[in-house]
């Protein structure tokens, strides 16, 4: 568990009554086909628009995030042909940054894509909570025609039933199982009979076609069930994907939002990059027969096995020069080398791209516990050669708009919203790298790894050493551009970047297919 010793509980004002915007204008792209047009063709007769435009229904001013409530909001401002599939909630902890899919039907059948639901359920009377709220709200589930599904809620300030042309529902061949996010529970009463879930698709990665809404799940009781009473879309299109970015995009959005890197100034262990970690002493072991073998490693990677753990009768890693010099210096790193090295993959079915922005460090240094008010070194805890850290950058493939970036943690990780970051020189994110451990956070200060005072700390904070991670980038795979992108030959080593504890490359990982926790 991660908690930071500067959150306060002093209740803030509800920040929800503004809107987030980022600082500077999304980029002028290059011409290119499906990526940024406003709309996507999810197939089977379905075109889906992302709407960031609101009225807001309903609010409470208690619970939730720093306990001070959510909003919801229906959509507004569709363009001619687009229904509503769901509301949208958001806690008033932070400014109204969000979104949700609407609908328009381009079936030429009579098996439409979209209907009107036959009825609606009451799921919750908001007023007899008790909760503090500016006024009344009832939330509705409809029900759906055979053959149709429900993607979200309908919230009203009445008692009466909505209208049947509010919301539409969708044909059940474009829907996908969805599940509660647990990180992000949006609300819930005291005594917890009732709460407001995030919800997104269960399968999520490079293959998977389930497509996030933007939509909430309201519930009543203690449900454990898995069958959620709505669901996600899902893009059948044939035309897989049609809608991500050409490589001329894919540079002008690195460009626009490729973070800064603080790196602590007490911190020894600078990032490098991969070509000056192997030219400068670093050598390839192998192990056949009980006996270790060394030898130098090739610029590129040209000479790294590829394939599994051990090949034949041998098993191979990577370690520091066996010159004590040359390996305390190859530890220290080089930051004016440094690159961040990109992966480009779809995410959501196609609705979104991810910009993986991989950074590698020679060495990673022994953490430091924090017990009461005493910070003790852990020695050589956490030590180990060659350290994969990322960041990512999750783009809108319907606008181009940077909307979260995923931080990298140790073992874990956390989604950040665009509207809780720093940015500088216009929409490029600041983060700052954590001391030795090189964990990433979107704030500096000291974040523990831990609970009540107790654990692992990670403390960050500005410096004269950043990394400008646009500066000598690499597109290093994009699979989905086929041989657009020649992948280098140290990115399919698929044995240990270091002896013992040593982690394995990015394309190893679980994410390199996956999504984010």
């Amino acid at each position: 568990m991660l908690s930071s010793h500067s959150n306060s509980k002093k209740k803030r004002s509800p920040l929800i009554e503004t809107s987030f915007k980022l600082p500077s204008d999304i980029p002028v792209l290059p011409p290119g086909d499906g990526f940024a047009s406003g709309i996507i063709d999810l197939g089977g007769g379905l075109l889906v628009s992302q709407i960031s435009t609101f009225n807001k229904v309903w609010t409470t001013n208690e619970g939730g995030p720093d306990d001070l409530g959510v909003t919801i909001f229906e959509p507004t401002g569709l363009s001619e042909g687009f229904f509503v599939l769901g509301y949208y909630c958001q806690p008033n902890n932070k400014p109204l940054h969000g979104w949700v899919l609407v609908g328009k039907d381009n079936s030429s059948t009579t098996n439409r894509a979209l209907k009107k639901p036959l009825n609606y359920k009451l799921v919750c009377n908001i007023k007899s909570l008790q909760n503090r709220q500016d006024i009344r709200g009832y939330i509705w589930l409809p029900i759906a025609p055979d053959g149709y599904k429900v993607v979200g809620h309908v919230v009203t300030t009445s008692q009466e039933k909505p209208s049947l042309d509010k919301i539409m529902c969708v044909r059940s061949d474009l829907t996908d199982e969805c599940v509660k996010y647990k990180s992000i529970k949006l609300w819930r009463t005291e005594n917890k009979r009732f709460n407001v879930y995030d919800v997104r698709p269960m399968k999520r990665g490079v293959e998977a076609k389930g497509v996030y809404v933007g939509t909430f799940l309201a519930q009543c009781g203690r449900k454990n069930s898995k069958t959620l009473p709505i669901v996600c879309l899902k893009n059948t299109n044939a035309i897989k994907f049609s809608s991500m970015p050409n490589l001329h995009q894919i540079e002008t959005l690195i460009k626009a939002y490729s973070p800064y890197m603080y790196l602590h100034p007490m911190d020894k262990y600078l990032p490098s990059s991969v070509e000056w970690f192997f030219i400068n002493g670093t050598i390839l072991c192998e192990k056949r027969d009980g006996v270790i073998n060394v030898s130098p490693i090739e610029p590129t990677g040209s000479n790294l096995p590829q394939g599994c753990s051990s090949i034949g009768m041998s098993s191979y890693w990577l370690d520091l020069p066996m010159d004590e010099a040359a390996k305390e210096r190859v530890k220290k790193g080089d930051l004016q080398s440094s690159k961040a090295y990109v992966h480009v993959k779809p995410m959501l079915g196609g609705t979104f791209t991810d910009l993986v922005m991989w950074v590698f460090y020679p060495f990673n240094g022994g953490a430091r516990a924090k017990v009461a008010f005493m910070n003790i070194p852990l020695r050589t805890k956490g030590e180990h050669v060659g350290d994969w850290e990322h960041v990512t950058l999750r783009v809108s493939n319907f606008s181009g708009e940077l909307w979260m970036v995923y931080l990298s943690q140790h073992s874990k990780g956390q989604w950040v919203d665009a509207c809780d970051l720093e940015f500088k020189n216009g929409n490029r994110p600041v983060l700052y790298s954590s001391l030795h451990g090189h964990a990433l956070f979107p704030r500096p200060g000291c974040v523990m790894q831990g609970v009540r005072g107790f654990g692992i700390r990670n403390d960050a904070c500005k410096s004269d050493l950043v990394m400008d991670m646009v500066k000598g980038y690499e597109i290093v795979a994009a699979e989905y551009l086929g041989s657009e992108i020649r992948e280098p030959p140290w990115l399919n080593y698929e044995m240990n970047w270091g002896p013992r504890e040593g982690p394995k490359g990015p394309k190893q990982k679980d994410f390199w297919k996956g999504d984010e926790r």
